[in-house]
């Protein structure tokens, strides 16, 4: 078979910022890469982050939860079998993270969820992996730990390493509700007379439209776990400049904008669940990534799981500042489109 050399695709990448952020595990000012074809989206997310820096805590983010899944799939020749076999596995986790240190010195199975369907069982393990996204991690973990449950239980049976229950780079709603990778929320006050100034609208207006848009526009298309404009434009830039795995913006940009007028200013929150980032692993060893991982200070010295979790929360910044300016944009007839027409043409 012909091998192929190995090239670059040059992506058009620009440093957008400074915004400020605050929070559990990130503080200060720093600006952000992002690498993307749509061009627009860096001065939209520039004029989110310059509001950001005349707000006294800045964005805010909180860092909910973190896990990585792999589901498997077993067989059993019956329901009470599989029913059985489960109930017993989960009751030994101990033994399975026995297991599972022999794969890798930073997976650790946390939790487990199943569900059985006839004879079928779907088991979604769930791990931390450190400052890694976790991908291959919990994959080499869960082939680690296949063998050792078929010795255990011998009236089970191999089907696959993936059941789909993970649920991995789909539109599922399981993500949302057992977590899988990053949950964090980011949150900003924003005075009234710097909405007016700054974003061309009022608080009153970005509340209605992220009711009448945002919530009911997406329950009317049918969306799953998802109200918001388009964290997917700023998740890509960001992963792609950051050296992650960008089909994860699939299960990433089911997210939640909510947005309420307190005493007359505006508070804005983006709620990502499924925010899958990592600071090493595969896609890292790029030297623009690598630049670019020094220069937002996820590359220091600290506790496994620290610098990706720096990471993951100005992401989640960054979504803000591009959610809040598109729409604060959408609550004026036209801007949207001048903004474009401007900027691409």
């Amino acid at each position: 078979m012909k091998s192929h050399k190995i090239v670059e695709a040059p992506i058009p990448m620009r440093w957008v910022g400074p915004l400020r952020i605050s929070g559990n595990v990130a503080e200060g000012e720093i600006s952000v890469p992002l690498a993307t074809y749509e061009t627009p989206l860096w001065p939209s997310v520039g004029r989110g982050a310059r509001v950001s820096m005349l707000c006294d805590e800045g964005i805010k983010t909180t860092l909910v939860d973190e896990r990585m899944t792999r589901s498997i799939l077993l067989e059993a020749d019956d329901a009470l079998a599989a029913h059985q076999a489960v109930e017993s596995i989960k009751a030994r986790r101990d033994d399975l993270n026995a297991v599972v240190a022999q794969s890798s010195r930073f997976a650790n199975l946390i939790d487990m969820h199943s569900q059985i369907v006839g004879n079928l069982i779907y088991l979604r393990l769930e791990f931390t992996t450190g400052d890694a996204s976790g991908h291959n991690m919990v994959t080499n973990a869960a082939d680690k730990l296949f063998p050792w449950i078929l010795a255990e239980y011998p009236q089970l049976r191999y089907s696959s390493i993936s059941a789909n229950y993970c649920s991995d780079k789909k539109a599922t709603a399981v993500n949302g509700i057992l977590g899988r990778g990053k949950y964090v929320v980011s949150e900003i006050l924003i005075p009234r007379a710097i909405c007016e100034r700054r974003l061309k609208t009022t608080p009153e207006k970005v509340v209605d439209l992220n009711i009448k848009k945002n919530l009911i526009g997406t329950l009317m298309a049918g969306g799953l776990r998802s109200a918001n404009a388009h964290y997917a434009n700023m998740l890509l830039a960001f992963y792609l400049a950051t050296g992650q795995d960008a089909a994860n913006i699939i299960e990433g940009s089911q997210g939640v904008v909510h947005a309420e007028v307190r005493d007359g200013d505006l508070y804005f929150s983006c709620t990502l669940p499924n925010l899958i980032v990592g600071s090493v692993g595969n896609g890292k060893g790029i030297d623009f990534v690598e630049e670019n991982l020094a220069r937002l200070g996820c590359r220091e010295e600290r506790e496994p799981g620290a610098n990706a979790r720096r990471l993951a929360a100005l992401c989640a910044a960054t979504v803000l500042c591009g959610e809040l300016s598109l729409m604060a944009a959408q609550t004026n007839p036209g801007e949207l489109m001048d903004a474009h027409l401007k900027l691409e043409r």
